[in-house]
């Protein structure tokens, strides 16, 4: 019989998707990884457990511990799977601007979620980074997981996503492009997809609002960047030790508006029900399609599944209250 043992064995693998409509006027084969097909519909499924695996490994979680982590909701999902299967009770932090679906989810899945200011600096102590910290530091046997930071988060795409791209192309792929939040996929995937071909350029999307774009091209961290917005799951307004900018050859900023249109066009032209952060990176990869010739193969990913935006992106209410239909 071909059973899985648990939910977590079904992580990864997930497929290459070719992108039809939406990109009829880019050259080239663009094909989506599809990352939605994790069991926690995102790609955060796979640094979520192995750095939980990694923190076992090095004594950081005992059994009966607490999870600890700051999230915009897919990370914090992908955690609370192997918080089940292990036995750890698991506590979320999230900015509130992330969607009620999110929320309603990780309290679905058992977890505690606490929901904090999103127009406060991150080393504010109200902030949804500064709040995980402390609630870790209060709780007796937790661990504060820090995604942005634990370079376990680089090493699970290194050892995954990066190989099934390589693999499922043949080794033709060309270009990788993803938004970027934490860094982990893109310097994960990045550093794998070099090692194997070095001419593969690694695009990154970001959001306006973020500092990652001009960071990669002055080396400035210029706080006059940073200001709020409403895509979720790209774009910082600090620098994740996960980013490896060495690896990255360049980024794109696209607007909210764009990230909410394609996201929604994405479900309406390519029958793909997407998260917020797909509108954004196949608007990307539109935005870079000077960069592209006819036989190049460019991969973009796609974070997390639209149920988790119901209320928001596919919501025409919300979409009017934002100026972005009319």
């Amino acid at each position: 019989m071909d059973y899985k043992k648990n939910i977590l064995e079904t992580i990864g693998n997930t497929p290459l998707v070719k992108i039809n409509r939406l990109t009829q006027d880019v050259q080239g084969l663009v094909l989506a990884k599809y990352e939605t097909f994790n069991p926690g519909n995102s790609v955060k499924d796979r640094m979520a457990i192995k750095m939980i695996e990694m923190a076992e490994k090095e004594g950081l979680i005992k059994p009966g511990g607490t999870i600890v982590e700051g999230t915009s909701g897919n990370t914090g999902l992908g955690l609370a799977l192997g918080a089940i299967q292990k036995g750890y009770k698991m506590v979320c932090t999230l900015a509130e601007k992330q969607s009620k679906e999110k929320i309603d989810i990780l309290k679905a899945m058992g977890c505690r979620v606490e929901v904090c200011p999103t127009n406060v600096e991150a080393d504010d102590p109200r902030s949804y980074y500064s709040v995980a910290e402390r609630i870790a530091e209060e709780t007796p046997n937790s661990w504060y997981v820090n995604q942005y930071d634990n370079l376990g988060n680089t090493q699970a795409h290194y050892e995954s996503t990066g190989p099934e791209i390589w693999e499922q192309t043949d080794g033709k792929i060309t270009h990788f492009i993803v938004g970027v939040g934490t860094g982990g996929t893109i310097s994960g995937v990045g550093k794998y997809l070099k090692e194997q071909n070095p001419d593969v350029k690694i695009w990154g999307v970001d959001a306006y609002g973020s500092v990652f774009k001009k960071y990669h091209e002055t080396g400035e961290f210029d706080k006059d960047e940073i200001y709020s917005y409403t895509t979720e799951g790209i774009g910082e307004d600090i620098l994740p030790k996960n980013v490896n900018f060495d690896i990255i050859d360049g980024f794109t900023k696209v607007t909210d508006k764009d990230a909410a249109v394609y996201t929604r066009r994405l479900a309406q032209e390519e029958g793909m029900f997407l998260g917020n952060s797909a509108g954004a990176a196949i608007k990307g990869v539109l935005q870079l399609k000077e960069h592209f010739t006819e036989d190049d193969v460019v991969v973009v990913l796609f974070h997390d599944h639209g149920s988790r935006y119901v209320g928001k992106i596919y919501n025409d209410d919300w979409m009017r209250e934002q100026g972005f239909i009319e």
